[in-house]
C-alpha cells in the first residue's frame, strides 16, 4: 500500500514533479527562464494529446522520434533514437536503435520501449473508437486515453499493422498497405519513444500525460498547468550534458508582460512576439529577436454545418473578400509571406507551382451573395485573445472587409479551444492554423481535414469526396497520381466547398538576451541543445 501511496503522489494530478537526475552536488550551469504565451491547451504534455502550435515548441525538449527533423537547417530527416533504417518492401522499415539511450527514469531504451510507444497508449484498447472531444481532465482514472489521443494516432498512422522486435536494439515497422511517406511519419511528435515501465507506474493517464517519460535533453521536473512548466537537464543523454540545468516556462497571456519581463531581467526569451514590437525589443542593445516564416499556414475556418454557411456560394464569397496581401503589410510588416494554398515548397514534387488562392474580388463575392440570396443572417467568430499573433487584429481587419460587403459577422469571445469548437447553436467561423511536419501533403492539410480529423471530430466539415481522395493519396506510389490528388483536395477544400481561408504563413519571432547564443527554429521547435546554446557571446 505504502508504494501505491508514494506512486499517487509522484504523478499527482494538479502539480506533477520528478526528481532531479544525475546532476553533480555543484552545478553552475545557468538556468534559462522563458514566458510563453500558452503552455498547453489540454494541460497535458503527452505529445498525441497536445497536437498543437504551443505543444509543437516544446515536445522534443522532452521527448525524441526514431527519426529528427533538422528543424535548425534544411528541414529534413536525419538518425534520432534511430541511427539508420532501410525499407525491407513497399510496407515495412527496419531501424536500428541507438545504444545505450537512457529515459529519464534512468531505464535503457530497448525495441520493447518502441513497440510499447505505438501500442494501446496511442490507439486504446479495442472497443474505444477515437470519436468525440474530451475535457482537460480526460483520463482521470485508468489508463485509456482519450478520443483526440486514438484519433490523432488513426490518423498518423492510418495504415498501421503492427510493430516487429527483431532483437534488443531493432525494430519493424509494419504497414498494410504501402505508404512513401512512412519515414516523415514517424518524424513526427506523435512517434515519440517513451518508457513502458513508467507508464505502468503511473495510476492514471492524465497523471502520466502530465509527466511523459522520454529520452529528450531535458526531463518534466514540475508542470503547474496554466501556470509554469520546469524541465531539469538529463544529464545521461545520448547526445552530450545539456548546457542548462534548468529550463523554466512561465504563462504569460499577454504581449507587454512577456517584453517588460525581458527587459526587467525576469525572462530570458519571450516567445509570440508580433512584428510591431521587433523594433521595441531591439532598441535595446542587450536584446535581439530572431525568427522568420515557418512551416505553418494561418487560416479562417468554417463551419459548414451553420444555416448560413451550409451555403457553399457564401463561404466562396467570404474567400474573395480577404485581402491577404494587405494583411501581410499592416500586421507583420511584410515579414512573413502567402502561400499558394494550403501547401508547402518543401513537399518538393508535390507542390503544386500553379496552384492559386481565390483572388481578392469583392465584385465577384457580391454577385455569389446575391446568387445566394444572402439577406444578412448573422455569422459568428469564435474568437480567442490572441491565441495566435495578432489574432485579434487580423479578425478585425478581415471582419471589415466582410461587413463592407453587407456580411454580417458578430465576434463572440471565447476563453480555449473547447469553447470555440464546441458543438452549440451559432459556431460559424474560428481561427487555425496547419502545420506540415514533414514534406508532403499527408503530413499538412490532411492532418485537418477528411477522415479522423478534427474538422470530422468536430462536425464542423465533411466531404464524402475528400474522404475518398484523402484515402487514396495515402496508398497511392505514383507521383503523377498523387499530384492529381492533391489537386482535386484543394479544388474541394479551397475552391468548391470550402473548409477555410488561406491567410499567410505563420511567423515565429522570439525575443532573447543578446548575450546567448541561439537560433529559433524553421518550426515552432525550441532547440537548447548544446549544438544550438551558448553563453557569454
Amino acid at each position: 500500500m505504502a508504494a501505491i501511496t508514494r506512486r499517487a503522489a509522484l504523478f499527482a494530478a494538479a502539480v506533477t514533479t520528478l526528481p532531479r537526475i544525475g546532476h553533480a552536488q555543484a552545478d553552475d550551469r545557468p538556468v534559462l527562464t522563458i514566458a510563453v504565451q500558452r503552455l498547453s491547451n489540454s494541460n497535458t504534455l503527452e505529445p498525441p494529446r497536445e497536437q498543437s502550435n504551443v505543444g509543437f515548441r516544446i515536445h522534443h525538449i522532452y521527448a525524441e522520434p526514431l527519426i529528427e527533423t533538422d528543424w535548425i537547417g534544411d528541414l529534413s530527416l536525419r538518425p534520432g533514437l534511430a541511427t539508420a533504417w532501410r525499407r525491407v518492401d513497399a510496407t515495412t522499415v527496419e531501424f536500428t536503435l541507438r545504444p545505450g539511450v537512457r529515459f529519464h527514469d534512468g531505464r535503457e531504451m530497448t525495441a520493447e520501449d518502441v513497440a510499447f510507444s505505438f501500442g494501446p497508449r496511442l490507439f486504446g484498447t479495442e472497443g474505444h473508437s477515437g470519436r468525440g472531444q474530451s475535457t482537460v481532465l480526460a483520463g482521470t482514472t485508468g489508463k485509456e486515453p482519450p478520443a483526440e489521443v486514438i484519433a490523432v494516432a488513426r490518423r498518423t498512422y492510418p495504415g498501421l499493422a503492427r510493430i516487429e522486435v527483431v532483437d534488443r536494439h531493432t525494430v519493424r515497422y509494419v504497414n498494410r498497405t504501402p505508404d512513401v511517406t512512412l519515414e516523415g511519419r514517424l518524424a513526427q511528435s506523435v512517434g515519440a519513444i517513451l518508457s513502458r515501465a513508467a507508464f505502468d507506474a503511473a495510476p492514471s493517464w492524465l497523471a502520466w500525460g502530465r509527466q511523459p517519460i522520454g529520452t529528450g535533453p531535458y526531463a518534466i521536473a514540475e508542470y503547474r498547468p496554466d501556470v509554469s512548466l520546469t524541465f531539469e537537464a538529463h544529464d545521461a543523454y545520448w547526445g552530450g550534458r545539456p548546457p542548462v540545468r534548468r529550463i523554466r516556462l512561465v504563462e504569460v497571456p499577454e504581449v507587454s508582460g512577456r517584453v517588460n519581463g525581458l527587459f526587467s531581467g525576469e525572462f530570458d526569451f519571450a516567445c509570440d512576439i508580433p512584428p510591431d514590437q521587433v523594433e521595441v525589443v531591439e532598441r535595446d542593445a542587450r536584446f535581439e529577436v530572431q525568427g522568420s516564416p515557418i512551416n505553418n499556414i494561418r487560416k479562417i475556418a468554417f463551419d459548414k454545418t451553420n444555416p448560413v454557411l451550409a451555403d457553399a456560394r457564401i463561404r466562396r464569397a467570404m474567400s474573395h473578400l480577404v485581402d491577404r496581401e494587405a494583411i501581410v503589410q499592416a500586421l507583420w510588416a511584410g515579414r512573413t509571406a502567402i502561400p499558394r494554398g494550403m501547401q508547402m515548397e518543401s513537399y518538393g514534387a508535390m507542390y503544386l507551382r500553379d496552384w492559386e488562392n481565390p483572388r481578392h474580388d469583392p465584385a465577384e463575392a457580391r454577385r455569389l451573395l446575391r446568387e445566394a440570396n444572402y439577406r444578412g443572417e448573422p455569422i459568428t467568430w469564435r474568437l480567442l485573445n490572441n491565441y495566435y499573433t495578432n489574432q485579434v487584429s487580423n479578425a478585425q481587419i478581415v471582419i471589415e472587409g466582410w461587413r463592407a460587403a453587407g456580411i454580417n459577422v458578430q465576434i463572440e469571445m471565447k476563453e480555449n479551444f473547447t469553447q470555440v469548437t464546441e458543438r452549440s447553436p451559432g459556431r460559424g467561423v474560428r481561427d487555425w492554423s496547419n502545420t506540415s511536419l514533414f514534406g508532403d501533403p499527408v503530413a499538412g492539410i490532411l492532418r485537418s481535414f477528411g477522415p479522423r480529423t478534427e474538422a470530422t471530430r468536430t462536425g464542423e466539415w465533411v466531404n464524402p469526396e475528400l474522404d475518398r481522395a484523402s484515402a487514396a493519396l495515402e496508398v497511392e506510389t505514383d507521383m503523377t497520381r498523387r499530384r492529381a490528388l492533391f489537386r482535386r483536395i484543394l479544388e474541394l477544400l479551397e475552391r468548391e466547398d470550402p473548409g477555410y481561408i488561406v491567410l499567410h504563413h505563420a511567423a515565429a519571432f522570439t525575443a532573447k538576451r543578446k548575450d546567448i547564443a541561439w537560433r529559433a527554429s524553421k518550426g515552432w521547435a525550441m532547440d537548447f541543445r548544446g549544438g544550438n546554446l551558448r553563453f557569454g557571446t
